[in-house]
């Protein structure tokens, strides 16, 4: 006797693409979910907006002050950033970012495949200019490229940050917007002195908790970090080894005050040739453990004293007292959000210059009031004994 068996069609209503931040294409958002019939937890697109920032690793931390901007102004919206392999770990925790590229020949013909209502174009270099031409999208704001291959405001409101790299009579002397609301005026953004928005991790919270454990760091006293060193482009922004070791012996017999070296890579010989001039009065901190790992290292600090280096931004992102010298850097452009001082080479014609090499041998470092710092400190740690 046969057995007639039926066999149900399996039908698949018009397959719809949901347009939400969690749909990714290849799983589901969530376990034993289908997205295509029904979305769980839908959360619109909106605006679609990508930033180009392929800038400096202390300008990327600067740039993330221009988020809280954008999301007043585009509440409903996907911001993606796009930005160098040194730098992309700093925008690690960033709530205000749905999706971080790194610059790689991968990622570029993903974007370029894709729609931006809005590309923020912030850098003023010929390759990110070039690279924002390509993308798709119906807006580009910030600066491009001519026909001639020179570097355009691509808006009005851009203008102005593009003469300060023009003029340097405008730069040097006459500027004194920071250079956060210069870059968010630039992108027609309404500038609020937001932030710089740098997170840190539960994990990297409590590495932070256990290393002042372990070095005997939780004890109530004003821990102060010195920053020592800063990127191989501007190496004239260094206070002189002699410096340093002069300022940790000064600061050595300070009542509640603790000492920390911090630094990246580019700094490891120079830190041990303090340490070896100081022994155990400063502690010193790893500097080959990668980006995260130094971000934690300057965590673990009250004060920062710090030359205008990523390090000096790493410091105003994490919300430290910062004491901060300048000599070839504009110290109008920087914002400390009203957490320290700027030791400024007064009277010094020649700062800022910006200059790789200095003709003047170096009047603007060697004039880092030392004395000043160190009154700071000791204010900062007397505060801190009343407390």
């Amino acid at each position: 006797m046969a057995i007639k068996t039926s066999k149900k069609k399996t039908t698949i209503k018009k397959l719809v693409i949901p347009d939400c931040k969690r749909f990714t294409g290849y799983k589901p958002c969530f376990p034993g979910t289908a997205c295509y019939k029904k979305c769980v937890d839908h959360q619109p697109m909106g605006k679609k907006i990508l930033i180009v920032n392929l800038d400096a690793m202390g300008a990327v931390v600067q740039t993330t002050a221009m988020l809280p901007a954008i999301k007043r102004k585009y509440p409903e919206s996907h911001i993606s950033w796009i930005t160098l392999k040194n730098a992309y770990r700093l925008l690690d925790n960033n709530p205000y970012l749905d999706a971080v590229y790194v610059w790689e020949p991968e990622n570029w013909m993903i974007l370029q495949q894709m729609q931006f209502d809005i590309v923020y174009q912030t850098d003023k270099t010929k390759r990110s200019c070039a690279f924002a031409h390509t993308l798709n999208a119906k807006v580009t704001i910030g600066f491009g490229l001519n026909k001639n291959g020179k570097i355009i405001p691509l808006n009005t409101e851009a203008e102005y940050s593009y003469l300060l790299g023009l003029d340097d009579d405008l730069k040097f002397r006459r500027n004194e917007k920071y250079g956060t609301q210069i870059l968010q005026e630039s992108m027609k953004l309404k500038f609020k002195r937001d932030e710089y928005i740098l997170e840190l991790s539960a994990e990297e919270k409590e590495y932070c908790r256990l290393y002042k454990e372990e070095h005997r760091l939780n004890n109530g006293e004003l821990i102060v970090g010195f920053n020592t060193g800063c990127s191989y482009l501007y190496e004239n922004k260094k206070m002189t080894i002699n410096q340093h070791v002069s300022l940790i012996n000064a600061m050595h017999s300070l009542p509640g005050v603790k000492q920390v070296l911090v630094g990246g890579p580019e700094d490891t010989e120079r830190n041990a040739e303090i340490i070896r001039r100081v022994g155990d009065k400063v502690i010193n901190t790893p500097t080959t453990e990668g980006v995260r790992r130094g971000i934690c290292y300057e965590n673990i600090c009250d004060v920062i004293i710090t030359g205008d280096s990523f390090g000096m931004h790493v410091a105003i992102g994490l919300k430290k007292q910062v004491i901060a010298w300048f000599g070839l850097s504009c110290w109008n452009e920087i914002d400390l959000y009203d957490r320290g001082i700027k030791l400024i080479p007064e009277g010094l014609f020649c700062a800022p210059c910006w200059k790789r090499k200095c003709p003047y041998h170096l009047e603007c470092i060697q004039m880092i009031d030392l004395k000043r710092i160190e009154a700071e400190v000791k204010h900062l740690a007397a505060e801190r004994m009343k407390k």
